[in-house]
């Protein structure tokens, strides 16, 4: 649900000026489907459904990706402790999905070996079959080594396509603390299996949006466009940046805002009651101290109040989480303090001999599983899986709905898959091309060793330099090739507060990758909010550089510097010193 108000009643009739792919939905106000809900899910349903040649439109009514999607743990993963709810079907299709993922987005999607301390030999032993059978907690335990070499052994057995990860190991106490010396020494036992990081699922979902507007015309897509209404003419949707309202009719209504899908229902005229999503929250910190500690692997393990948390190096940072919370999806999710000082109980439960502090977080964020309703059943042991519901839209006969219930990052591709082939059923349609095996995005021709990868970035690197190629590559994927022939055309100006970003490069995302908002580049164009790269300099920088493409006015670009400085403030700890352009903002914007 968007968190903006419509610009032009912000800073006046100079924001009227209206979208290009929103005057194409405009001037053809008709698809044969209609998504509401920009997600993975959704964008992963978009772009199936534009490769099979459907007449497709795909509205979100806050930025691409921008909410559960964006608040995942950056894990694909087969969900090892899924097993003791008894999935077996969804931990085989998330096995094979994510072996699948590292072949075909492997610029995004890499093996991540994952260490699980184990502090007992028969822990849990008596409690797993009592929560198998009735998905109750019970008293919270860690789980022993005996359970868990169990699971891993049948979670090796579901990866059958010739070793994308290796297999899992076990280490006693010595080995285990030579490997990871930092470790808490009360542990007998450690585990180290693999499973995928996923380091920019903002960028990987932008793929695989693009994958499908290049499939042709027939596919269109627009953020900050809100569906608010379904009635005989179609779905009648509100652009968040003007105000304006029109409708689009469609056969087929499919529903993908994930937990907001109730919600979604209800401004559709049809209230639901499917969804009962938890809230997980994370911490990102900069400490070099706990970076080096975890060795580059992924801890991960259970809690003693029997939560599963993570501590994660990612991007030359440290995020740890997640919790599992009832949540009110008409709420903001935010990351509370009693979650830090959680937070800050396990890591010193891991690694008791690190201190942290709250000044070493840079960002916090939380966001809400799409989970399905599940009245008494303890949250950790929610289906993970999803399922399709669908209803007739009486007041428009022959349009049916779709509605999504449930689904996670690493099953996207299976998920919009099935959701697909019943759309193509409802239409009278054939598949004509698979997804499984087809790359996306900048995975397309991506080069998978260390000599291709330096034969690729010598080849792209004529102007701006083999490293600098190298970069490009690594950030985009071979999508980079887009990129670099604009790069090449002046000598590249760096941006002030990061030599990372060129301005030209600023300049080329916010042309060309849909940004509406400051926000929009800042939180999921680019990971400078998330790595606490952001500074006043920098924020003020950026906003030149999206003002200078879009046509902002300088009251235009005071309001997105405040509105940035309020959601980062406000969602997530990101607090940044006042310059007189932020002090120019904030007088703006009150």
């Amino acid at each position: 649900m968007t968190a903006y108000l419509p610009m032009s009643r912000r800073v006046g009739e100079a924001a009227l000026e209206i979208r290009p792919e929103i005057a194409g939905l405009q001037a053809r106000p008709e698809a044969s489907v209609v998504i509401i809900g920009g997600g993975i899910n959704g964008i992963a349903t978009f772009r199936d459904l534009a490769l099979q040649g459907v007449d497709v439109v795909l509205v979100e009514s806050d930025d691409f990706v921008s909410g559960a999607s964006a608040a995942s743990s950056h894990m694909i993963h087969g969900g090892v402790r899924y097993l003791e709810n008894g999935e077996f079907r969804l931990v085989k299709e998330s096995v094979t999905e994510r072996n699948s993922l590292i072949k075909i987005a492997p610029h995004y999607v890499k093996p991540l070996p994952t260490t699980v301390p184990i502090f007992s030999t028969f822990s849990g032993i008596l409690s797993a079959p009592l929560r198998f059978l009735t998905h109750k907690q019970g008293k919270p335990t860690e789980r022993g080594a005996f359970l868990i070499k169990t699971g891993l052994t049948i979670y090796d057995s579901f990866s059958r396509d010739g070793g994308s990860v290796p297999r899992h190991r076990f280490l006693g106490r010595k080995r285990s603390l030579e490997e990871l010396p930092r470790l808490n020494p009360g542990l007998k036992y450690t585990a180290t299996y693999y499973d995928a990081s996923m380091h920019d699922p903002e960028r990987l979902a932008l793929d695989v949006l693009f994958d499908g507007l290049e499939s042709g015309d027939h596919a269109r897509a627009a953020n900050h466009l809100a569906a608010v209404g379904l009635g005989t003419d179609g779905v009648t949707v509100r652009d968040g940046l003007t105000g304006a309202e029109f409708t689009i009719a469609a056969d087929v209504v499919v529903n993908t805002s994930g937990p907001w899908t109730d919600l979604t229902n209800e401004a559709l005229g049809r209230p639901t009651q499917y969804m009962g999503g938890t809230k997980g929250s994370h911490i990102v910190l900069d400490h070099p101290e706990l970076l080096e500690a975890t060795g580059g692997r992924e801890i991960f393990f259970e809690h003693e109040d029997g939560r599963i948390v993570l501590i994660y190096p990612l991007k030359g940072r440290v995020m740890v989480g997640t919790t599992d919370l009832e949540h009110d999806m008409r709420e903001p999710a935010i990351c509370t303090e009693a979650e830090v000082d959680y937070f800050f109980d396990l890591i010193h439960h891991v690694f008791p001999d690190i201190a942290v502090d709250r000044s070493q977080i840079v960002y916090r964020f939380a966001g809400v599983r799409p989970l399905p309703r599940h009245d008494d059943t303890q949250p950790g042991f929610v289906s993970r899986d999803y399922r399709i519901e669908r209803s007739d839209v009486s007041e428009r006969p022959g349009t049916t709905m779709l509605t999504l219930v449930g689904g996670k990052w690493t099953t996207f591709r299976a998920l919009a898959e099935h959701l697909t082939n019943d759309v193509l059923e409802l239409l009278g349609a054939e598949r004509v091309h698979s997804t499984a095996s087809r790359a996306i995005g900048g995975g397309v021709g991506f080069p998978m060793t260390d000599d291709a990868r330096r034969v690729w970035a010598v080849a792209h690197g004529d102007v701006l330099g083999r490293e600098r190629a190298e970069e490009l590559l690594a950030r985009y994927g071979t999508r980079a090739e887009a990129i670099i022939p604009e790069l090449e055309m002046a000598p590249e100006r760096f941006l002030a507060d990061h030599q990372g970003y060129s301005r030209a490069e600023i300049a080329w995302l916010v042309e060309h990758e849909r940004v509406a908002h400051l926000l929009d580049l800042v939180q999921r164009r680019t990971k400078f909010a998330f790595t606490g790269a952001l500074t006043p300099g920098l924020l003020d920088e950026l906003a030149d550089i999206a003002g200078d493409v879009l046509g902002w006015d300088a009251a235009h670009r005071a309001a997105e510097i405040a509105e940035t400085r309020r959601v980062l403030a406000e969602r997530h700890g990101v607090r940044l010193a006042e310059s007189a352009r932020a002090r120019q903002a904030d007088a703006v914007h009150a």
